[in-house]
């Protein structure tokens, strides 16, 4: 199984603030929905929360510590590792956030799909810094703004060297 993370940051590697995301550029979201949709999408439960339900689609895991945790539409397990295991069947599956699962996660990730929006945003919550050496850029397209994306933004992906 390939194990990708999917992650969308801004120039100083903002992923959200107040447990939302601080834009709302729907490129992105498109994006996000073209390479996630028929994969099984991991994230803890603050992330859950914070889309507010299980995405469509997708086969939705959540991580959590708390016990008895319930997560309409989801499957709920108490370890990355767990996800992982539920997903052995999978082609590929994708960790989606937040922090503290991307900060786990990375080390294993074969692939990382990154937009970054090139504004700086008030954040609270980052995603790790990327060591450049364990990483090829494998593609990268560049988007000015337009009627409906008002930040300029790149999608990058990059795979394990």
């Amino acid at each position: 199984m390939t194990i990708s993370l999917i992650v969308a940051t801004d120039e100083n590697n903002g992923i959200g603030k107040n447990n939302q995301l601080p834009w709302h550029l729907p490129a992105d979201l498109k994006h996000f929905k073209t390479l996630t949709t028929g994969h099984p999408i991991i994230m803890g439960r603050k992330t859950f929360e914070s889309i507010g339900k299980a995405l469509p689609n997708r086969t939705n895991i959540v991580i959590t510590r708390q016990n008895n945790y319930a997560a309409e539409g989801a499957i709920v397990v108490s370890s990355l590792q767990d996800a992982y295991d539920l997903c052995d069947d999978e082609m590929e599956a994708f960790v989606i956030g937040g922090a503290q699962i991307f900060e786990q996660a990375l080390t294993q990730a074969d692939i990382l799909y990154l937009t970054v929006i090139h504004h700086a945003f008030d954040a609270d919550t980052f995603f790790p810094q990327i060591n450049q050496s364990q990483w090829l850029k494998a593609e990268s397209s560049t988007h000015e703004p337009d009627e409906k994306n008002i930040y300029s933004y790149t999608f990058i992906k990059y795979i394990r060297a």
